[in-house]
């Protein structure tokens, strides 16, 4: 994961890590090159804080935007992407186990 650029972001409240953000480069043909998080908080305010500043470092380091991806069962979580923080839902992403 080193190799690939692949980084953990944490924020902290009495020592105990409250909201993690990993993220990564990624370059595609339809994204170009993003930021990608994989990412998961409670509902504290604490992932708002913590994507902010993912929002904030990914503009000052060159990405178009942020791509996150999260669970298909998470309903109020996408809830909160889309209507807190303007994240649009844009495709479905697929996996098969071989």
């Amino acid at each position: 994961m080193r190799k690939d650029g692949y980084c953990l972001y944490a924020l902290y409240k009495d020592n105990q890590i409250v909201s993690l953000a990993g993220l990564s480069w990624r370059v595609n043909f339809y994204n170009k090159r993003h930021v990608l998080t994989d990412f998961a908080h409670r509902s504290f305010g604490f992932g708002e804080k913590l994507l902010n500043y993912i929002h904030n470092w990914a503009k000052e380091n060159g990405a178009a935007y942020v791509a996150l991806e999260s669970g298909i069962q998470r309903n109020e979580a996408h809830r909160f992407y889309e209507d807190k923080l303007d994240y649009d839902k844009w495709c479905y992403s697929f996996r098969k186990t071989l």
